[in-house]
């Protein structure tokens, strides 16, 4: 981020009503325009944070971002520029029942309505073209997602500074920092499993996550580096597992087994291997890489990967 630029983040939200696809547009009260919702990153915040927190305040829907959209740059009445980073986003029955919104100061009212219909409500352009990006996944049946998030583990004490066993070398004071930090930007993509690698800092990395999720971590030495350098690592069987589960995770591991973590997951959804795999692989501790796939449409392989830098 640059320190004149005001960065913002939203989602395209979306749902089935009636068999029909319906995309959710707000109607702001101060404006009197028809938007996306979106807005402003507050002190401190990730941008998949702000997107969450944003559509909370705005509609009053909990929601999990799926697939990247792409990023809009305008120019404001200052003269700064903004740049909105915008992702799809499923919104459930559940959430739409559990909703609290009412109309406010900055929002008159909510609606749901096609995507055409959308396209001649929305007031401009810059929304329009994300919208258009939504309606290709759309045309590609690869509307319907989940996210399996590539962690490498947070920074950790120094072999040099540290006796006894590689797999028990702790975090360093930065890395504590960064496994807190990364609690409120993972649990945008919602995840419903934590898998780690038994080296404690592997472990000790995912655990603030599973303290806020309530989820339990599965320990699996398949994915540890100890594994790893035996030459009798099991990364095939770990995300094989995962890929088949349909359900979005965070798998954590180290940095010389990431690559092999990348290579199996293109071959398990029938992905050719690409540069992408080796740049979303090459992960700072503390870093991660969350892979998009589809629900529903096993043969679409990766549709999409975002790479997020730590934030401590």
């Amino acid at each position: 981020m640059t320190a004149t630029a005001v960065y913002a983040a939203g989602a395209v939200c979306w749902r089935m009503i009636d068999g029909k696809l319906h995309v959710l547009v707000i109607h702001r009260t101060v404006y009197g325009d028809v938007t996306i919702p979106k807005g402003k990153v507050d002190p401190g915040e990730s941008l998949p944070q702000t997107a969450v927190r944003e559509i909370a305040e705005e509609t009053g829907l909990g929601v999990a971002l799926g697939v990247p959209l792409g990023i809009s740059r305008y120019p404001m009445p200052s003269g700064r520029e903004k740049i909105v980073h915008y992702w799809a986003a499923e919104v459930s029955e559940r959430a739409v029942q559990r909703s609290t919104f009412k109309p406010n100061a900055e929002v008159a009212a909510l609606e749901w309505v096609t995507p055409k219909r959308a396209r001649g409500y929305l007031s401009y352009q810059p929304d329009v073209e994300i919208l258009d990006n939504f309606m290709q996944l759309v045309d590609q049946g690869v509307t319907a997602t989940f996210s399996l998030t590539v962690l490498r583990h947070a920074k950790a004490v120094g072999r040099s500074g540290f006796e006894g066993p590689d797999a028990s070398r702790p975090l360093s004071a930065r890395g504590v920092e960064q496994a807190a930090r990364l609690v409120d930007t993972l649990t945008a993509w919602r995840p419903k499993r934590i898998v780690s690698s038994p080296a404690v800092r592997c472990v000790t990395t995912v655990t603030p996550l599973a303290a806020a999720t309530g989820i339990e971590i599965k320990r699996d030495a398949g994915i540890s580096e100890d594994a790893w350098h035996a030459g009798d690592s099991e990364v095939r069987r770990v995300i094989g597992k995962r890929v088949r589960a349909g359900r979005s995770a965070v798998i954590c591991s180290h940095g010389p087994v990431l690559p092999e973590i990348m290579r199996e997951l293109a071959l398990a959804t029938g992905t050719p291997l690409g540069s992408y795999a080796t740049d979303a692989a090459e992960l700072e501790p503390g870093a991660f890489s969350v892979v998009h796939l589809s629900a529903t449409n096993q043969g679409s392989g990766i549709i999409s990967i975002e790479t997020h830098a730590p934030r401590a």
